[in-house]
């Protein structure tokens, strides 16, 4: 948790970033971020899954991104490994159309610790000079003051968005 809040201070001072909280009430919110990237959509799609290749390790249990994988299908695991055989469900895979869709039912980070769920979509959509990626998490449940979090996640978020961008940017 010290790690998360520690990442968190260094993304709010590391300049503006633009993502939208689309919806908040007490019981859940939902953010949206949308990227242009050069690359096209089945370039993009293997970029996603490769998650370990750009995640933010500051995100991560194991302080490690490349511990991080994407099993992309239906049932498949968005997982980490930990030390001494140790590992983290981050999400479960419900829905993908490799090339365009991928859909987590997913609760990160300090979320797994409330009384919430959440769905993140990753669309990908082919676009004049590449495609157009947009991530959108609905997260829900029971959690005092879940909708303080909202920021905070979109924060968060948003530098997962563009670090994806970033990784796809320099292929």
């Amino acid at each position: 948790m010290r790690r998360f809040v520690i990442a968190l201070l260094l993304l709010l001072t590391a300049g503006p970033i633009a993502a939208e909280v689309v919806d908040r009430s007490p019981n859940g919110f939902t953010i949206k971020a949308t990227v242009a990237v050069a690359a096209m959509p089945d370039a993009a799609f293997r970029a996603l899954v490769d998650v370990g290749s750009w995640w933010d390790k500051d995100h991560t249990y194991s302080g490690d991104a490349r511990s991080l994988s994407i099993v992309p299908q239906p049932g498949g695991c968005f997982c980490e490994k930990l030390p001494n055989g140790g590992g983290v469900e981050h999400g479960r895979v419900v829905s993908v159309v490799p090339g365009s869709l991928l859909r987590l039912q997913s609760a990160l980070g300090p979320l797994q610790e409330l009384g919430v769920s959440g769905s993140m979509t990753w669309q990908i959509t082919k676009a004049a000079t590449g495609s157009t990626i947009t991530m959108t998490f609905a997260v829900g449940g029971y959690a005092p003051a879940l909708e303080k979090l909202a920021p905070l996640v979109d924060q968060v978020m948003m530098r997962q968005v563009s670090l994806l961008k970033a990784y796809l940017d320099k292929k």
